[in-house]
């Protein structure tokens, strides 16, 4: 079996390297929703915004250099609810999830059954792949995510074992029409899993999560979950974070259970990168190829490109190098509505991981 990088077509060569997803949006764009929601702005206007926002941004991410693209999440209301867009079986007063800075965010709630997504992920990557050559990465929710819909107290006639096998069937659909419609490689955003051990630090509820996580990706083959990959983070949003201070290795551990061929680790924001990439070094399996984070998206100040090669160059002595890659530490807008970096920083801050890894990759003879 080819190596994790060569499969997708990565010359080895280079030292891989991929975004997370979100960009903040464009003012016009954002300035479009907000008309919308008000009733000012029709529906055709608004998809004209959509339009002009995700074909600049895939411009813009060309000019990076990025050998992989996302649409930036352009047309998602956020990384988490895009399957909700439309459902009506919903009410507002799901759970809420607190960030360090004290500003909340709420899921919606289940109350009537059956689940299906509204949305699905093979859209995003048909529109985007329409408006470049280049490989195209999709971003999807985890099903544990998803799972926090359902409410404690149940649903009458629609039992929570009834709920979490349409789940399954709706997260798998997600991910594999995804990678049906074209894109390369396919994220599962996974930022509640380190949440999970704020929230029991048993562990029992991480534990949950992957056996959930794990249902899904066990319905795709070997070469399949090599282009599926998952994504962990304390959480990015309007420059705060939801569970930074929960130890990254009591969640290693559990994490690599997952039945994934690829990890998108945050690592530039954390305070102990040697003991963190020591413990993945330990953890890893061959099959598996790590794309550690070397980009601070909540950061204003934008990293140098000979930063990042530090970074890297600091990865390579605990990973192997045929296993290691670059990212971003979470996506830089997973809400909509979040405005705290600008969208220019953004797109410097990516520019100065793909160079800055280029620039480590020679250092190191790759």
């Amino acid at each position: 079996m080819s190596s994790p990088a060569t499969s997708l077509g990565y010359a080895r060569a280079v030292i891989p390297t991929e975004p997370i997803g979100s960009i903040p949006r464009p003012p016009a764009l954002l300035e479009a929703i907000a008309s919308q929601h008000a009733g000012t702005l029709g529906q055709e206007a608004l998809n004209r915004a959509y339009s002009e926002a995700l074909s600049d941004t895939i411009q813009r991410f060309e000019q990076t250099g990025s050998p992989v693209l996302t649409d930036g999440e352009q047309t998602k209301p956020s990384f988490a609810t895009y399957p909700l867009s439309g459902l009506h079986n919903l009410a507002s007063d799901g759970v809420t999830i607190p960030f360090s800075d004290g500003h909340t965010r709420q899921l919606p709630k289940l109350i009537a059954g059956p689940f299906r997504y509204g949305i699905h992920a093979d859209g995003y990557v048909h529109a985007a792949r329409a408006l470049t050559h280049l490989p195209i990465k999709q971003a999807v929710i985890s099903a544990s995510a998803m799972s926090l819909l359902y409410p404690p107290a149940g649903i009458p006639g629609y039992s929570q074992e009834q709920f979490l096998a349409d789940l399954i069937d709706e997260a798998e659909a997600d991910i594999r029409g995804a990678l049906h419609a074209g894109a390369a490689t396919v994220q599962i955003d996974f930022t509640e899993g380190r949440l999970s051990l704020k929230l029991d630090p048993t562990g029992g509820l991480l534990r949950s999560f992957i056996a959930l996580n794990n249902q899904v990706l066990e319905r795709f083959t070997a070469e399949e979950r090599g282009r599926i990959g998952v994504h962990v983070c304390p959480g990015g949003d309007r420059d705060a974070t939801h569970s930074a201070d929960v130890n990254y290795s009591a969640l290693l551990p559990d994490l690599f259970q997952l039945k994934a061929g690829r990890f998108y680790l945050q690592l530039a924001s954390e305070p102990d990168k040697p003991s963190v990439l020591r413990m993945i070094g330990q953890l890893l399996q061959p099959h598996h190829l790590i794309f550690v984070g070397v980009i601070d998206p909540i950061h204003p100040t934008v990293e140098t490109a000979s930063e990042v090669c530090a970074r890297v160059l600091e990865a390579a002595e605990f990973l192997p190098l045929n296993q290691l890659g670059t990212t971003d530490d979470c996506g830089f807008s997973p809400f909509a509505d979040d405005t705290s970096t600008a969208r220019d920083t953004a797109f410097q801050k990516i520019q100065a991981r793909v160079e800055g890894t280029r620039m480590a990759g020679s250092r190191l003879g790759v």
